[in-house]
């Protein structure tokens, strides 16, 4: 059975993006930046909701050509670029970069990948993760959290039916005083 992973950076009061979808101010210094590509590297499968679908497809497929590109940032793009990913989206039709279409139950999709043998799975987008919440699928949360508040916007968790007992696995300072905590449900 494979892991699910649920991590994105987020604001102390938990938010992965501010009012109108502004991620601007969380931008990872290298180090932490290297964590993401680092774990990206030991990802066998991601899974990808509508939004977070679109952000990354509209930079990462030609991340390793932009001119100020860094060698950190053209192995993440390269990472990425031959992944495999799934897209869950009732509303675009078409997908690329190594990535699949999955129009129907996400859940049910999502458990059907877990029973698979295979390395990790990493899960993006609030939407999505929230439904994968709520159904006691992510076996592990990776929470980058910067310092600074931004009063509102889209939540990293999603509202339960349960609570969810977790177990401290990491903790981790970055420079710019992002802390990292890693998270595994208890089962």
């Amino acid at each position: 059975m494979r892991k699910l992973i649920y991590g994105m950076n987020l604001s102390l009061d938990g938010y992965i993006a501010a009012p109108g979808d502004d991620i601007g101010w969380g931008v990872p210094d290298d180090e932490l930046f290297q964590f993401w590509s680092d774990q990206l590297q030991a990802t066998d499968l991601t899974l990808y909701g509508r939004k977070l679908w679109q952000t990354m497809s509209s930079h990462w497929p030609t991340g390793d050509e932009q001119p100020d590109a860094t060698p950190a940032h053209i192995e993440f793009a390269r990472r990425w670029r031959d992944m495999s990913k799934v897209v869950f989206s009732s509303t675009i039709d078409k997908v690329d970069w190594n990535a699949r279409l999955v129009t129907g139950d996400a859940v049910a999709e999502i458990t059907r990948l877990k029973a698979e043998d295979g390395g990790p799975m990493d899960i993006g987008g609030a939407t999505l993760a929230g439904a994968a919440m709520r159904a006691g699928l992510i076996d592990e949360y990776v929470l980058a959290t910067a310092p600074v508040l931004v009063g509102g916007g889209t939540p990293f968790f999603t509202a339960l039916d349960n609570w969810v007992n977790l177990n401290l696995v990491e903790t981790r300072t970055f420079p710019s005083g992002v802390v990292l905590t890693r998270y595994e449900t208890r089962r």
